[in-house]
């Protein structure tokens, strides 16, 4: 390991845990003299002190590393490509230094220009008179001004899609009941005998839910099923439902925690992290962890081990953030035919734009010209960094002939330096990626030149136009 200094990362571990320098390096078995030499970048960080850090504190030791920046810094190149804030540009490098040596200044950097947009998008569509049918009645603010996707989004997004006293109080429900040793369709049986012994609730299943999958009716103690739900989507919607009874307290104060604008957010919230829950308890922690790195993260095989579907194996995969057990970090996504995204996690510096659609030379569209097959894919991101991805498409509830059904591309990606961790490197040359695609956040934000697929002209750039000459590119 080559000299590292890392003074700013230390005084923020140490600030996070409310500790002194002389606190600190009591821990550490340090004198404070070391540790404030090392707070000021006066001496580098060495293997044992590393060592020492992470065993006694529960961080990866990437914590310290350049490469954990990359989610940061990709948040901090959208603030500066809004040309609206910053109308020049802005160097790589400068912002690279910003970000490793005062990363709270551009954490705060992101979360203004987070609100700004929120507040720009939702001005915008409080004015916008084209989409009222009759002027005369005003538009309220939840009408208007709620974008509850959007922030139950940015509120997992920026928790690195990791609830840790959920995830482990859905642990220890989950070895109660039981989970690690039974199959799916017992940890059913295991959940219906605690809703109705600790709860008094029943539970029902029915063929006449009009397009409902379930309800819960609190006061009555009844949970109606839909019938056309496999054992796995029982079994998940149960232990959503549990969460609500069991560690309702802790969700709602989890939700409480973010600002959010409109009612309809705060239940969106919560049913986002009752669903998590609900994943943690039918696929706990350890469990689950042991089970990808065992099999190479292999999503057929362990869907098939845990008896739920792919798009919920895949999901879970992208929540393996525990300290000192952190599984590979990887971005889950899920895209319709059009494009819509629908679904978006990531516990990596893959950046999503936030408008314009996303790229069309990701392998997550091509996957609908080959239904159910995985297809596999190394791409580059503008700023160099390479991706392994993994898609393939899933069907929802289809329940009756004729009926529309569903049909989605999910898409897991990890940074090609985790990718021999898993079995899609299998025959991929991770040495060479010299023929990775080059693929963006989305055509309103991509700086690449020439490329035949841009839907949109870049908003860091001036379009020029000659009317007397063509070229691959649109603009």
């Amino acid at each position: 390991m080559g000299k590292t200094y890392v003074g700013s990362r230390l005084r923020q571990l140490r600030r996070e845990r409310d500790l002194s320098q002389a606190s600190l390096a009591a821990t550490l078995g340090l004198s404070a003299s070391y540790v404030n030499q090392i707070e000021h970048d006066v001496r580098p960080l060495t293997v044992p002190v590393l060592l020492r850090i992470t065993e006694a504190f529960g961080v990866d030791a990437t914590f310290f590393s350049r490469d954990d920046d990359s989610r940061l810094l990709a948040e901090i190149q959208d603030v500066v490509t809004d040309k609206e804030l910053c109308p020049s540009p802005v160097d790589l490098q400068e912002l690279s230094e910003l970000v490793y040596n005062h990363p709270a200044i551009a954490r705060s950097m992101v979360d203004m220009h987070r609100r700004y947009r929120n507040v720009r998008d939702k001005l915008s569509i409080a004015t916008d008179t084209r989409r009222r049918i009759d002027l005369n009645v005003p538009v309220t603010n939840n009408q208007a001004l709620s974008m509850p996707h959007d922030e139950v989004r940015d509120f997992f997004y920026a928790r690195q899609n990791y609830l840790d006293a959920l995830d482990t109080t859905a642990e220890e429900i989950s070895g109660e009941l039981g989970v690690e040793r039974f199959g799916i369709r017992d940890t059913e049986d295991a959940l219906a005998h605690r809703l109705r012994d600790r709860h008094g609730v029943e539970i029902s299943t029915s063929s006449d839910l009009d397009g409902t999958l379930h309800q819960f009716d609190r006061d009555a103690g009844r949970l109606e099923l839909a019938s056309q739900l496999t054992t796995g989507q029982r079994a998940f919607r149960m232990a959503a439902e549990l969460a609500y009874l069991e560690a309702g307290t802790g969700i709602d104060e989890l939700v409480a925690e973010e600002h959010f604008t409109s009612e309809a957010t705060i239940n969106l919230a919560r049913r986002g992290v009752a669903s998590y829950f609900a994943a943690a308890v039918v696929l706990p922690y350890r469990t689950i962890h042991s089970e990808a790195e065992r099999s190479g993260y292999d999503v057929e095989y362990l869907r098939s081990v845990f008896g739920v579907g792919y798009e919920t194996v895949a999901s879970r995969l992208s929540t393996l953030q525990r300290p000192n057990l952190r599984g590979i970090p990887f971005t889950f996504v899920r895209v319709d035919r059009a494009g819509n995204m629908s679904k978006r996690q990531s516990a990596t510096g893959f950046h999503l734009a936030h408008s314009g659609g996303t790229c069309p030379l990701w392998n997550l569209y091509e996957t609908f010209t080959n239904p159910g097959a995985i297809m596999r894919q190394l791409a580059q991101m503008p700023d160099g960094r390479n991706y392994l991805w993994i898609a393939r498409t899933v069907r929802h509830h289809q329940g009756r002939f004729g009926q529309t059904g569903k049909l989605f591309a999910i898409g897991l990606g990890c940074e090609a330096r985790h990718a021999d961790r898993t079995v899609y490197a299998e025959g991929l040359d991770l040495d060479d990626l010299s023929g990775a695609t080059p693929i963006g956040a989305g055509c309103r934000v991509c700086p690449r030149e020439k490329c035949a697929q841009r839907a949109f002209p870049p908003i860091h750039e001036e379009i020029e136009i000659d009317a007397h000459r063509s070229s691959i590119a649109p603009y």
